[in-house]
């Protein structure tokens, strides 16, 4: 019929537990993988990376002002900076001066120009989605870009200090930090990569 079955009672008493060889083992590897992590990550950012704050709004709609970017300082060490990649550097190689974030558009051997607010590269006017530029500066005149320099201009075209302003001028191989390839979140902004 019915079977009862004997009730486990309430005990405070728990079996220890037994740490073996083998969990110890583990545990310990665990630790020093999660160490050996750590430190890479620190090595990398430390040696090939850093993290600057975007100053003004020059950068608008991409990079806003007093967003984070994460900056690669290894990636023209090998290679040269090309047509749309946003750079960070040092204005005349400045080391008293905030970091710049630009936009190149003109490479080694370019002749640039600008002419009626538009941007022409080696003769060829430019299509792309930024304002006519009310002040073509410098850029008035042709320019023949020598090399290591590169012709620079901020998203914002008309709120941007840049390769037009004598100020600034043509960007040297020297005076570049390295590639801006990530912003932070900020505020509502979110974060992403940079193209």
């Amino acid at each position: 019929m019915f079977k009862f079955r004997r009730k486990r009672t309430l005990s405070f008493y728990q079996k220890k537990r037994v740490i073996t060889p083998k969990l110890l083992k583990e545990i310990l590897s665990w630790i020093i993988i999660t160490c050996i992590a750590i430190m890479l990550a620190f090595v990398i950012v430390h040696f090939y990376g850093t993290r600057i704050g975007n100053v003004g709004d020059s950068m608008e709609d991409t990079i806003a002002n007093g967003q984070g970017i994460l900056v690669n300082r290894t990636a023209y060490k090998v290679f040269r900076p090309k047509k749309n990649d946003v750079i960070v550097f040092l204005p005349n190689g400045n080391v008293n001066s905030h970091y710049y974030v630009k936009r190149v558009v003109a490479t080694s051997g370019d002749r640039v120009q600008i002419i009626d607010g538009e941007l022409y590269v080696n003769g060829n006017i430019q299509k792309d989605n930024y304002d006519k530029m009310e002040n073509g500066g410098i850029a008035n005149n042709e320019i023949t870009l020598g090399s290591g320099e590169y012709f620079v201009l901020g998203d914002n075209r008309n709120g941007s200090e840049d390769s037009r302003s004598p100020n600034i001028g043509i960007v040297k191989d020297n005076m570049i930090v390295g590639k801006a390839w990530f912003k932070l979140r900020f505020g509502s902004r979110s974060g992403g990569f940079i193209n």
